[in-house]
């Protein structure tokens, strides 16, 4: 199940970074206007924010393991038709977007199923990290082995989708019903207050979108991710106007997601240990407005230093937010429910990251307004992070399990 859940991960960001590693060559191989690059960037991000829902819904019916299958094989789709029908190129990428999402959103209620250890957790995120990393540097390489056709270095992607699916349909079913408590299937959580799942009390039968703690992880994801794709829209473009060359400013770009994925692996295993949790919810949000203002302030000659440490900062805070989504939910359906909300309106509030960040250059001429800008956001983060780890648990076991008769499905294999 661990293998099949790293392979899933491993998927869900080179249909974006592929693309993006060759957005020059789109124009001239796909006959796309030039006025439309900016939409091809955006549309799986938007897709992210409005499909969502779609991964619970489909777990309700299928069983979490066959709809991340599901979810894979049209992305694998996706992946072939917008390469090689150019027409749909941005109908392709709108729809691997949302596969992508649908996957992603099951992840923590897989993990959650399993007891997955913050290790799972970390795993998982430091496999989204490496597929980014993969998609963006091999893509370049794949076109020269292909004889220079840039749609087959695209569409070969759809192969480890095509893995993935295979994996996970194999090694997952439903999820397990919630035990009688969280704490037993929290440890290390923080829940002062909190309830129990088994409990009918006022907590567990209120909407997802009443339960204050919900909210709090909804807000952290959204803005980590907002702060993160702020930062790979526009790092390349502030290191050139720092003097550095397009080709060393592409080249600290790739070494931002690389010198994150030790972090990504470890943030999730550290906020599993209460007394570290405590610090790192709030603390990370601060050390990523220093490491901001520490890019800002570096010399050309020390950016790779500065850049490597938001990098590790950044991926740490991917990290946590999907080990908060995991810690802070009490059961499997709950954790899947949480992870569609906090991811399905996180991304939608991410995808405003780099418009506003473009937005703040071009009215002040330069980039110190709009580092500050997001050192400001990190700091609200740190805000979020603090309020994600104080309130009760998100519940919404009690209520599907009398909506469904009490009746407990078969458990994950």
């Amino acid at each position: 199940m661990l293998l099949a859940l790293v392979m899933v991960s491993v998927n869900l960001r080179p249909a974006i970074t592929t693309v993006a590693g060759v957005m020059g060559q789109v124009p001239g191989v796909f006959g796309v206007d030039p006025t439309l690059l900016p939409l091809l960037g955006t549309l799986p991000v938007l897709a992210f924010g409005v499909s969502g829902p779609m991964g619970p819904w489909l777990a309700r019916r299928f069983g979490t393991g066959r709809a991340v299958a599901v979810a894979l094989l049209v992305l694998a789709a996706a992946l072939v038709v917008r390469a090689t029908v150019p027409a749909l190129l941005l109908p392709g990428t709108f729809l691997a977007g949302s596969a992508i999402m649908t996957a992603s959103v099951l992840v923590p209620q897989i993990v959650k199923a399993n007891r997955g250890t913050g290790w799972w957790t970390g795993l998982c995120t430091m496999g989204f990290g490496l597929g980014a990393a993969l998609g963006a540097g091999l893509v370049q390489p794949l076109e020269q082995a292909f004889g220079g056709n840039l749609p087959s270095a695209l569409a070969v992607w759809a192969v480890p989708a095509l893995m993935g699916a295979f994996l996970i349909h194999r090694s997952g079913g439903r999820p397990t019903t919630a035990p009688t408590t969280a704490g037993t299937i929290t440890p290390g959580t923080i829940t002062p207050g909190s309830t129990t799942a088994g409990s009918a009390t006022a907590e567990e039968v209120t909407p997802l979108r009443k339960q204050r703690t919900a909210w709090a992880v909804t807000a952290f994801f959204g803005l980590q991710a907002m702060l993160y794709f702020a930062i790979t829209s526009w790092l390349a473009v502030y290191l050139v106007s720092r003097g550095l060359s397009p080709a060393d400013s592409a080249a600290l770009l790739a070494w931002f997601s690389l010198a994150g994925l030790p972090a990504s692996l470890l943030a999730p295993v550290l906020a599993s240990r209460p007394a570290i949790l405590r610090i790192l919810a709030p603390g990370l949000g601060m050390t990523v407005a220093l490491a901001l203002l520490g890019v800002l302030a570096a010399p050309a000659e020390l950016q790779f230093t500065a850049v490597g440490i938001l990098g590790v900062v950044q991926s740490a805070g991917f990290g946590l937010a999907m080990a908060l989504v995991v810690i802070r939910s009490a059961g499997p359906q709950s954790a899947g429910r949480l992870s569609a909300m906090s991811q399905g309106l996180g991304f939608a509030l991410a995808s405003l990251g780099p418009l506003l960040a473009g937005m703040l250059h071009a009215m002040t001429g330069g980039w110190e307004v709009t580092f500050w800008v997001l050192a400001a956001e990190a700091v609200v983060l740190a805000g979020a992070g603090f309020l994600a780890i104080r309130g009760p648990l998100v519940s919404v076991e009690s209520a599907e399990i009398s909506q469904q008769d009490a009746v407990k499905p078969s458990p994950v294999r």
